[in-house]
């Protein structure tokens, strides 16, 4: 079976390589060039644990092929992924300006029957557009070309990419043909040896469960952060309430970890774009706009209880900084905490030492090489520094050298953003400590 996969970004890419892992043939297509032929080599532009070795693979392999042009590959191929990009636009909602684009190439060029599959996070009545767009390119090519459209949401975790698509929970695809339905079951069948967990549903409702999963998720986290903060004004324990309701299996354990907010490439995005389509259809989602509220007040939490600790002013003193990525796993720092934390920091006037195992680079390109001090390793941050901030859990991070930290640091100070640490061993060995919900 062959297949073209548009845009190598995050999910592109991964569904490209793990597609062509079960011997299907993959052309990933993206327009920047220098990108493709980095691509051809095996070097991966992004962080996620086993892509690099697996592209390699694949594309030694002959399975896994990288080019710029689709409208070169469209001939050969039976089903074509959009897998673009869809930022949010000035007002919030999504920037269809990529999809629209491949719809029209894909109208342009196509000269059999093929599938094109919005694979991208978009809003309800995309496809319909899509549809629209190729439609009006082979009326105004004056052919007659079958085709269909359907919606294949991703479910992927980063840091977990691989796994999830290799061995997914469900596989949506939102159809009206009987015909495109068939190809994609065929399209999926070696991921589903274990058990069926394809849904197939209607078109719109494909494109709205994306939004909905990723909003239920961000709507549980905001919650636990609010209750979090709560407890910390009544004398509660957020770690013995996050057991207490979670063992209710009408709720569940997962999700319910106070921090100090989320970030990444899909849960803020998600959240306003989902807001934004509910607005233009003349109603408020009123409980995702407190959502989004709640958790934007979150990222600045930490930089609060670090001023409580110094009376309120903390210019000139040095805070250590482990973790930059939105999550462990990445290096993704769309919308991260650290990003929002940092710029508190430096506005009150701190110096800022910051060390992550693998998103410095990504810091840099943010932030520029001078912004902060960057550093070669978690202690090497913690080094005279006033405060040490906790930001990201990586697992390196979680039983660090307390003897090191304790004389390296001029205060011993550990603000805690995930909840990782024992304050009571802490304590005992002679270390302030503070955390959320407590």
């Amino acid at each position: 079976m062959n297949i073209a996969i548009v845009g190598t970004g995050y999910v592109g890419l991964v569904s490209g390589t793990c597609f062509a892992e079960m011997g299907i043939n993959v052309t990933c297509v993206d327009i920047d060039a220098s990108k493709i032929e980095r691509l051809k080599q095996g070097i991966v532009p992004i962080y996620e644990p086993g892509l690099d070795e697996m592209v390699r693979r694949n594309v030694d392999a002959g399975r896994l092929h990288f080019v710029t042009d689709l409208a070169s590959v469209l001939d050969r191929v039976e089903v074509v992924f959009s897998a673009v990009g869809t930022p949010p636009d000035e007002d919030g909602s999504a920037d269809l300006k990529y999809v629209l684009a491949v719809a029209k190439t894909f109208g342009e060029n196509i000269s059999k029957y093929t599938i094109l599959v919005t694979k991208s996070t978009v809003p309800v009545g995309t496809a319909r557009r899509v549809k629209e767009v190729v439609k009006a390119e082979l009326e105004r090519r004056g052919v007659n070309v079958p085709f269909d459209v359907a919606s294949n949401p991703e479910f992927l975790k980063e840091g977990a990419a691989i796994k999830d698509f290799m061995f997914p929970d469900r596989v949506v695809v939102g159809t009206e043909s009987a015909k495109a339905r068939k190809v994609m079951s065929r399209l999926y069948k070696p991921f589903m040896l274990s058990g069926e967990r394809m849904i197939f549903t209607d078109i719109p409702s494909a494109e709205m469960i994306k939004y909905a999963a990723n909003s239920m998720l961000a709507t549980r986290i905001s919650f636990m952060n609010d209750i979090a903060n709560l407890c910390e004004l009544v004398g509660a324990d957020v770690n013995m309430v996050r057991k207490g309701i979670g063992s209710d299996t009408r709720i569940g354990k997962k999700f319910l970890y106070p921090g100090c907010g989320y970030g990444g490439s899909c849960f803020p995005k998600d959240v306003k774009a989902l807001i934004k389509t509910a607005e233009k259809n003349g109603y408020p989602m009123r409980v995702l706009k407190a959502v989004e509220e709640v958790n934007e007040r979150q990222k600045g939490i930490l930089f609060d209880k670090l001023l409580r600790c110094f009376g309120g002013d903390i210019s000139g003193r040095t805070i250590a900084m482990w973790g930059l990525a939105f999550k462990p796993e990445t290096d993704d720092m769309r919308e991260a905490p650290a990003l929002v934390l940092i710029d508190k920091l430096l506005g009150a006037g701190a110096t800022v030492k910051v060390y992550d195992p693998v998103a410095m680079d990504e810091c840099r390109r943010r932030l520029g090489p001078d912004a902060v001090v960057y550093c070669h390793d978690m202690y090497e941050a913690a080094v005279d520094a006033d405060a040490l901030m906790l930001v990201t859990e990586w697992n390196q991070f979680r039983m660090p050298s307390l003897a090191v930290l304790k004389r390296t640091m001029a205060r011993p100070l550990i603000i805690d953003g995930r909840n990782i640490y024992d304050g009571e061993y802490l304590d005992e060995h002679g270390f302030e400590y503070t955390c959320i919900g407590k």
